[in-house]
Parts: C-alpha cells; structure tokens; sequence
C-alpha cells in the first residue's frame, strides 16, 4: 500500500492507494511548523486507527511540499513509524509532464502534481485550480503541455488580511451565504468572499479560453473547493482527491524505471 502526502501551507493531505491505484482513505490535518517529527509520527498513527488501517501496509511513500522547513520532520515520521525512505517530488523524480514556462524550476511540486493526474483523468485542454492558501490556477494545452497560469491570494488569506488591518470586522467561517446582499456585517464578509472568487473564477476562466481560442476541461481542487465551485456559473469538475491521484501515478512511473 502505497502513503501518498502532500504538504502545504495551511494544511497536510495524507492518502492511501491499493495496488490498483483505488484510494482507500484521504484525510487532511493542519500544517504545524514548530511539531516534531514525533508529534507527526502520533497524528499519522492516529489517521490510520480512525480508519482501520494498518500501519503493517504500509510499503512504500510519496510526497510533494511546497513547505520546506516541515518536509523533513514529516519524511522522519514516516522513517519512524514505517521504516521506509520517502521519495519527494522535485529534482530527479520524472513527472512525464512537459513544462513550457520560463523557468520549469519554479513551478510548485503541487501544481505539478495537479497536471500529472488532470492530464491521466480528464480531456485536454485543461484548467486546473487549487484553492488552498493561495488559489492557483494551471492550464494544460491541447497537446498536455503545462504552458503557465495564475497565482491569487487564496480567500482565506485574503479574509485573515482583512480582518486583521481592520478595527471593526470580526473573523468569520466560511460558509455558503443564503443570498448574494448580506444585511449584517458576518453575511456581508461572508457573501463577499465567496462569491468574490466564485465570480473571479469565472472571469479568469472565461480569459483563459478566449487567450486559447477554445474551451476547456475545469478542474477545481483544495480545500475550499467544495464550497465555492457549486457557485461557479462555469461547468467546473470538483475533484477534492487530485493530488493524491497525482502522487500515485508519479510514483508509479517512478517505481517501473527502478526495476
């Protein structure tokens, strides 16, 4: 069985797939910069008994991070608790995606990861959007080539900037509001969030395909996906389980050229 995790700012996605490449769990805890690897090692074990897992399973591991300070003490967890090695994506892992930007180099583990499964799952050309800390949005062209894409500030991050740089405006949860007009001042924040990056999600994918000259599969996936997209007036595919997909086809292709 294989541990797929991916590391991210706010918040760490631990996956597993079968040999089959069917992911049996995929459980999310939030990123913790100042944990030890033992402290990982306890919230690990403790995803796998909610789960009913075995830990014993467990053979193999892949891992993408876009936080490198805590990439370390997490791959020491899993030294700790599975004895295994961590293969990381980044130099000298073979993705088979081919990346026309100025600079490959830059482009984060997880958007990468994000294209290798939306170009094995869906037809291309391809919008692909993660909505995590930051909201970023990929594009694949017709011939499965990463050709760029968008960085915005993720609606969380922007809320928490607003609300601390203002005297009067509370923190809010995010949730659906029941009518786009709030008459408070929660519901006014809450509708401005949401449906500011519902309506900038439309705007930015209506761009992209006029730039293209043609349409495109959408693909949305991250935290606040689910809570966003249903408000999208674009056709948009919610896959919350992207990366996880991705981390397993990668390793697997990395896995075959080993033998």
């Amino acid at each position: 069985m294989l541990l797929a995790v991916d590391i991210g700012n706010t918040n760490i996605v631990f996956g597993c797939t079968d040999d089959n490449g069917e992911i049996l769990i995929s459980e999310r805890i939030s990123t913790n910069h100042s944990a030890t690897s033992a402290e990982y090692a306890v919230l690990i074990k403790s995803i796998f008994e909610i789960n009913n897992l075995s830990m014993a399973d467990i053979t193999d591991c892949v891992m993408s991070s876009v936080v490198p300070s805590v990439t370390g003490t997490v791959k020491e967890a899993v030294r700790k608790l599975f004895g295994i090695d961590v293969m990381v994506v980044g130099p000298g892992v073979k993705t088979g995606l081919n990346i026309i930007i100025d600079n490959p180099a830059q482009l984060g583990s997880d958007q990468a990861v994000d294209a290798v499964a939306g170009i094995n799952q869906y037809p291309v050309p391809q919008i692909i959007i993660d909505m995590g800390t930051a909201t970023t949005v990929s594009v694949i062209d017709r011939n499965k080539n990463y050709i760029g894409g968008l960085i915005i500030a993720g609606m969380a991050t922007a809320t928490s900037s607003l609300t601390s740089k203002t005297a009067q405006l509370p923190k809010i949860n995010f949730e659906a509001p029941s009518k786009i007009i709030g008459t408070n001042t929660t519901d006014c924040m809450k509708s401005g969030a949401v449906y500011s990056n519902a309506c900038a999600l439309d705007g930015i994918i209506e761009r992209i395909e006029e730039e293209l000259g043609e349409k495109c599969t959408v693909i949305a996936t991250g935290g606040l996906s689910e809570l966003v997209v249903p408000l999208c007036r674009n056709d948009i595919i919610l896959d919350g389980s992207l990366l996880i997909k991705g981390l397993n086809i990668i390793y697997r292709k990395n896995k075959r050229r080993s033998i």
